[in-house]
Order: structure tokens, then sequence, then C-alpha cells
């Protein structure tokens, strides 16, 4: 059993979920702890997404269970606490940014100035008046983000947010996380990309539906005597083969 961190902000125990006919998370057992930047890094297929939307509450399990913030995953009570970006653009194509982020503090009743602060904290108040539709992938990721951030939730769950950036968009959005994360938000940020995993104060590393191990990057190092992370993770990976 994977050890849960003593302060955590999400708690995941036994879980397991079938899909189409096959399980695709084997009894996991996760902490996210309050305050951090938690990586859940591993290639694509591997159960990411099926974790997030469990953590979240929009996925159905059949077995174990998750808390947030004390409260069953999916409680009414959570709405407003947690923020949830998914791969796919979560707002609206056709209107502006500036009209998607009025639309979206009506609806978390986000109080009068919001939206100027979560454009400014994002850098997208120069593309305030442009639709949606028009922008890059990089300009989307950053108005879905926004919208994440209206309510000012403590716990934001972000599902590959940085894939087909390219490098300086990449290094930006980390930048906005650690600004969030020193601010005391709780940020869990998947990815299938190694490079960023040192980006995070502590790792979740995932493969075929199994968490393989968690700690920060450099214990990860250290644990498997690798010189960097994607080194670490072809480790692990032997380590689970040859057990089986």
């Amino acid at each position: 059993m994977t050890p849960v961190p003593s302060q955590a902000a999400i708690e995941v125990r036994a879980l397991r979920v079938v899909r189409g006919g096959a399980e695709v998370l084997h009894e996991i057992d996760v902490g996210v702890p309050v305050g951090e930047i938690t990586g859940l890094l591993g290639p694509s297929g591997c159960g990411k997404s099926t974790l997030m939307r469990a953590i979240v509450g929009v996925q159905i399990v059949q077995g174990g269970s998750v808390t947030v913030l004390g409260a069953p995953a999916g409680s009414p009570a959570l709405r407003s606490q947690v923020g949830y970006v998914t791969q796919a653009p979560s707002v609206y194509l056709d209107l502006s940014v500036e009209e998607n982020l009025h639309y979206f503090a009506t609806v978390v009743r986000a109080g009068p100035g919001r939206v100027a602060e979560v454009m400014a904290a994002v850098d997208i108040e120069e593309l305030a008046g442009r639709p949606v539709g028009s922008l890059s992938g990089g300009q989307v990721a950053r108005v879905s983000l926004a919208t994440a951030l209206l309510n000012e939730p403590p716990i934001l769950v972000l599902d590959e947010p940085t894939v087909g950036l390219d490098p300086v968009l990449r290094r930006d959005l980390w930048a906005t996380f650690r600004s969030l994360a020193e601010a005391g938000t709780t940020l869990l940020v998947s990815s299938h990309v190694m490079d960023e995993a040192d980006r995070c104060d502590r790792l979740l590393l995932m493969r075929d539906g199994h968490i393989l191990a968690t700690g920060t990057p450099g214990q990860l190092r250290e644990d498997t005597g690798a010189d960097d992370l994607d080194g670490a993770f072809l480790r692990l990976v032997e380590r689970a083969e040859a057990k089986a």
C-alpha cells in the first residue's frame, strides 16, 4: 500500500475502475499533499484521466474510496472547491475570452473584479475581445485555466494542460502553476512528458492502471540510481516486470 501524506488534500484508497469490461485502475492507493504541485506521470492510456475523473467525482467506480478535503469525491459541497481542466477545451469557442469568463463568473458567483484578476493571473488580458475559436492551443489552455480559477478553488485538477504546446508556452504555464502553489493552492497535474516531472514537488508515476512509485523527483532518482526521471521510470518498470 502506498503511504498517504499526513496532510493530504486528496486520499484515494483501494480504487478500482472498470471501463468497457476491462479493469483500468487496480486498487490504487495515493495521496495528494496540501499546497503542493503533484505530478501524475505516465504514458498515454495508463489510466491518468480515469483517476482524475474519479477524483473530481464524475467517474463510476467499482470499489475503494476517494476523499477530497475530507468529503467523498463528487459531493455537492466540493463543487466550488475543486477546479477541473480537461484535455478538451472547456469554454465556448464562439464567444470572446471576456464573454466566456463573465458567463462562468456568473455561474460560480465569483466576486466583482474576479474576471480581471484571473485574466491577469494567466496573462490573457490582451486576448479579451477575441473569439476563443480564433486562438492558438496554448491560448485556449490559458482561457480554460482562467475559468477554473474564477471561484478561487483550493484544489486544481489539470489533465495534460500542456499537451501539444511549444516549450515557451509550457514554461509559462508551469510558472503560473508554481505561483498558484506558492499562494496555497493544491495542484494535481497529469502529463506523459517526463521532463515536466522536475517542475513538481511530488510525483505519482503510473503505468497500466497501477502506481509504480511516489516521491519527490530527487527521491525517485536516488531510489532507482538513475541520472534522470526517464531512467528512473524505466527502472521502476523493469522492477515491476521482474516481480510479475
